[in-house]
């Protein structure tokens, strides 16, 4: 299949292992110029070394850093100011009883599951509306729909990431 992003730049934000890295792994084989990213260098490191076993003549470029934290998102924005595809995959759950979650732990699933998006977004929307071309995407879940009970803190982030903050402004009209 041909996607036409050949010399496309794209940032998918959690990369280095599940659905992340199956679209890295894709926006790679598809030609575009991939941004892999991960906390720890180990991990992003390893998964340029998995996809370029497959796709030896992939482009890709290593982002280890913490994006649920607002620095993590300035120093993104300051080293790659200009994509032309975002991929707001990131996310993390832990199985807990409601009872038992900390407003701390709130704040923090909010900040990465959701935040992490919404603060890359805010810069590259722009952009990309300037250029005449772009692609912002937040990877939700069926958790949108039926939020699971051991994970209510999980699930509860992920409708916010169902109707993206990129698609609030439009008219209705305009919603594809």
């Amino acid at each position: 299949m041909n996607l036409q992003l050949e010399n496309k730049f794209a940032l998918v934000t959690g990369s280095t292992a599940g659905i992340g890295f199956a679209i890295a792994k894709a926006l790679a084989a598809e030609g575009a110029r991939v941004i892999v990213n991960g906390r720890s260098e180990t991990r992003v490191t390893e998964a340029i070394a998995a996809i370029r076993a497959h796709i030896p003549s992939a482009r890709l470029e290593a982002l280890a850093l913490d994006l649920s934290k607002a620095d993590g998102a300035m120093e993104t924005i300051k080293r790659f100011p200009d994509l032309d595809v975002l991929v707001n995959n990131l996310g993390v759950y832990e199985p807990k009883p409601f009872e038992q979650i900390t407003d701390a732990e709130w704040s923090a699933i909010i900040e990465t599951n959701f935040l992490s998006g919404v603060r890359l977004s805010r810069h590259h929307l722009p952009r990309m509306k300037m250029a005449g071309w772009g692609r912002i995407i937040f990877i939700s879940s069926e958790s949108a729909v039926n939020i699971p009970v051991e994970m209510i803190h999980y699930g509860v982030t992920k409708p916010c990431k169902w109707r993206s903050p990129v698609d609030w402004p439009k008219p209705q009209r305009e919603r594809a």
